[in-house]
């Protein structure tokens, strides 16, 4: 058995009992901009180096991420704010300590936060359990002291994760996970204590995947508006499906694309039947059903 069948077990979606969202919505919609920090000379690089470019500093990698935070955010917050969509932030918990401009505006806006790690240089793979422990706890006291809030929901930072990362997410009290992109409905991830729900996160309809084929914001808004009919035909049938919209403020933010997130929302909000909703929503409501 593969260490995955190990912590979700195989249902086909046709064979389900049908899932239900509030008001009789067939499909959730969340938006996960991911407010990210990447260090100038990341500490540990272990496996992967996060600049590819040498020597160090990658001055010209960084400084396109870092138009994300100081530029790129701003546009998306306009466009977000005008389709009234609240947001939940896959978030370097670093954010909070180092911007507080960005953790006032997303307060203002009741975003949800979930932990994208400390840093995204802060690759979690390789780490000891008691490595892994320690740095999923470092960002729940961030997001605690921070926001008066307990962390609800967990990505590893650029997807990194050792095989201890469920149960040591779940022992840290957070509610679900979005490491697994194997599904278009929430599933139970097996752990050793508590429960912990996979929460659909896809790497489709995700900008920064999208713009490294390479294909542009046009393509990003063809791409959201083809899943939405097809999830939307599909929820029809097997209940109702998550579909995310994965944002990075230094790619969707740049002036040249921003119209296109426009348009793909103004399409989506012109249809019934939708949830707008955040992770902990999702995951809430699932595990009210699934009891």
């Amino acid at each position: 058995m593969s260490p995955h069948a190990e912590r979700v077990d195989y249902s086909p979606i046709t064979e389900r009992p049908r899932l239900a969202w509030p008001g009789g919505a067939r499909l959730a919609v969340w938006v996960v901009p991911n407010v990210e920090h990447y260090e100038y000379l990341p500490a540990k690089t272990r496996v992967r180096d996060p600049w590819p470019r040498q020597p160090h500093p990658d001055v010209l990698n960084y400084g396109i991420r870092d138009y994300g935070n100081r530029v790129g955010l701003w546009r998306l917050m306009e466009v977000l704010d005008r389709h009234d969509v609240r947001c939940t932030a896959s978030l370097s918990l670093a954010v909070l300590e180092m911007y507080p401009e960005i953790l006032e505006a997303m307060e203002v806006r009741r975003w949800e936060y979930m932990s994208h790690g400390l840093y995204n240089t802060r690759y979690h793979w390789n780490y000891s359990e008691e490595e892994e422990r320690a740095a999923i706890a470092e960002c729940a006291e961030i997001h605690r002291r921070r926001t008066g809030r307990e962390l609800r929901g967990w990505f590893s930072p650029a997807a990194s994760y050792t095989l201890n990362t469920p149960d040591l997410v779940a022992e840290a009290g957070i509610s679900y996970l979005c490491d697994f992109f194997h599904d278009d409905q929430p599933t139970e991830i097996k752990v050793k204590r508590g429960r912990l729900i996979g929460v659909p996160y896809g790497f489709e309809l995700n900008d920064s995947v999208v713009h490294r084929r390479p294909q542009e914001a046009e393509e990003f808004e063809r791409i959201g508006r083809d899943m939405f009919d097809q999830l939307y035909r599909d929820s029809e049938r097997w209940g109702g499906l998550v579909m995310s919209i994965a944002l990075h403020p230094y790619m969707m933010g740049a002036p040249h694309r921003i119209k296109y997130l426009d348009r793909l929302l103004t399409y989506l909000k012109s249809k019934d039947e939708v949830w707008w909703a955040t992770g902990a929503e999702i995951a809430d409501h699932y595990l009210a059903q699934a009891r």
